[in-house]
């Protein structure tokens, strides 16, 4: 059975990078079959899995073209172990919805029977923190069936999971869609780990695993790779390979219980992340 998850966090904490990277890992060390499915107007959760090579938007096609162009072997492409890519896309800057791109990207993906039953993994890499509206929809519309949260020990990355997961109670009911865990993305801050495993704890949950921060996956990303791909014996390689394992045999599914503002603030100035 394909599992369909979707990535979250706040802006910039490194979705696309590390959705990009663990789909590598699992395709090159793990033989999974995979499709990412970017989420985010800017069109760049599958660069690094295509080289750089800059990919026709489903939207654009719709757009330009019309619905009936928006075929799969027109806006899927093939990139690095053989993972399957698509772009939703947006609107034009400052015209229309993106969110609501969002929505038809996926329903035309679906009627065009991108998902098929021999992938193992779909990914949806979903635009910041925000889970209203249209990017809500892997996990409103039970398009998604998993989430994983992409933080680190910084406060605002804890703030923004907290919050993502305010959404996730809100459709888990009517969806079916479960937390998975949280993915550390370090940003070497003081007390991270433990600062982390705490939240976790505290909303019902785990770290799946902690990444290190290695400036490996910035020399890759300059070379238009993921670190997989770029130096598969690097030990940051190992790493996505442990998280991918880890997504790929975990069971501890949960609707989680965000934390009250008033209970953040205090762990947050426990480990002195607040001026």
């Amino acid at each position: 059975m394909t599992r369909k998850i979707a990535i979250y966090g706040k802006g910039g904490i490194g979705k696309s990078t590390t959705t990009q990277n663990t789909a590598a890992a699992m395709a090159h060390f793990h033989h999974k079959k995979i499709f990412i499915h970017g989420c985010d107007p800017k069109a760049d959760s599958t660069r690094l899995i295509l080289g750089g090579k800059p990919q026709e938007t489903l939207m654009d096609v719709l757009r330009e073209q019309g619905a009936e162009k928006v075929t799969y072997d027109k806006v899927v492409r093939k990139g690095y172990m053989d993972i399957q890519c698509v772009e939703s896309g947006g609107p034009e800057p400052g015209v229309g919805c993106a969110g609501r791109g969002v929505i038809t990207a996926i329903d035309l993906m679906e009627a065009q029977g991108a998902y098929t039953s021999d992938l193992d993994f779909v990914f949806f890499d979903v635009l910041g923190d925000v889970v209203c509206g249209g990017f809500a929809m892997p996990i409103r519309d039970g398009k998604a069936q998993e989430v994983y949260i992409v933080a680190s020990g910084e406060m605002m990355a804890v703030y923004a999971a907290n919050n993502i997961c305010k959404g996730l109670v809100k459709y888990a009911k009517q969806s079916g869609v479960r937390l998975g865990g949280i993915i550390c993305n370090s940003r070497k801050v003081d007390g991270e780990r433990e600062f982390i495993e705490e939240f976790t704890k505290a909303i019902g949950t785990t770290m799946i695993h902690f990444v290190p921060r290695d400036n490996i996956v910035q020399k890759a990303e300059f070379n238009k790779k993921t670190v997989t791909e770029y130096e598969p014996t690097e030990n940051q390689a190992n790493e996505y390979s442990l998280l991918a394992q880890a997504i790929i045999e975990n069971d501890n599914f949960v609707i989680p219980k965000p934390m009250t503002m008033d209970e953040l603030e205090s762990m947050v100035e426990k480990y002195g992340l607040l001026d």
